[in-house]
Order: C-alpha cells, then structure tokens, then sequence
C-alpha cells in the first residue's frame, strides 16, 4: 500500500502552549486526516498524521515554520498553488509575524479542513500516478 504522510508543525511554547490560529489549524488537520483515513484506503492509500513540534528558539529564527503543513514532503502550498505570507498573531508567538497562505480568493491564518483536503487528493493522486 502507498503512503500519504501529512506532517503538521507549530510552536510549542516552554508552558506547552500553541496559539490560537494553530490550535484552530490543529482542529482542521485531524479532521482532514480522520476523512482521509477513511476513504484513501479504497484507492490503495494508507494515510498517516506526523505532529512536530517547533521550539521557541527555531521559531524566533524563522516563524514562518509554525503552523506549515507537508505532504509527502512537499508543503501544502506547493499543491494547490497557494502563497505563504504572514500576519501578527498573539501573545504565545510574541512580536512574531506567523505564517498564512493565501489562493486566489481567500488569505488564511486557520488552515481550514476543505484546504488540506484538497491539497492531499492532489498528493494521493501523486502516488497513484507512480
């Protein structure tokens, strides 16, 4: 069977605390996986859900890593075509300006769950052409 990896990361602060647009991210993620995990299976496709954690002093060298999604390797903008951008979040993230992405209609803080989806049928369908 052919393996769909969905690897999420985000900050985890020294009290083990994330931001809100990550734990909404979060909600989002494990939503996806549980559909996925469900229905790619027909197709001869086993889908797993990797959770990382980004420390305090990565974070402050690059905080675009927090809340960035990979499937099978590549991010999830790179399949839909979509851009990273970024935005002031809250206190967990400092002054930090966190990551977002932008499609052609929407600019997201909170990946939604429809987005991941996409993004991973398009990784499946990756593998199905292998």
């Amino acid at each position: 069977m052919k393996k769909l990896t969905i690897c999420w990361q985000r900050l985890i602060d020294e009290s083990g605390r994330t931001c809100e647009r990550c734990a909404n991210t979060q909600n989002s993620v494990e939503a996806a996986f549980m559909q996925l995990k469900k229905s790619l299976p027909e197709l001869g496709i086993a889908v797993e859900l990797i959770k990382e954690t980004v420390n305090r002093s990565d974070f402050e060298q690059d905080p675009l890593t927090s809340n960035r999604i990979w499937l099978n390797d590549k991010p999830l903008e790179e399949w839909i075509g979509a851009s990273v951008g970024k935005s002031l979040c809250c206190d967990v993230c400092g002054e930090s300006e966190c990551r977002t992405i932008s499609t052609s209609q929407n600019t997201f803080a909170t990946i939604p769950k429809n987005i991941i989806i996409q993004a991973s049928l398009m990784a499946a369908a990756s593998l199905l052409a292998e």
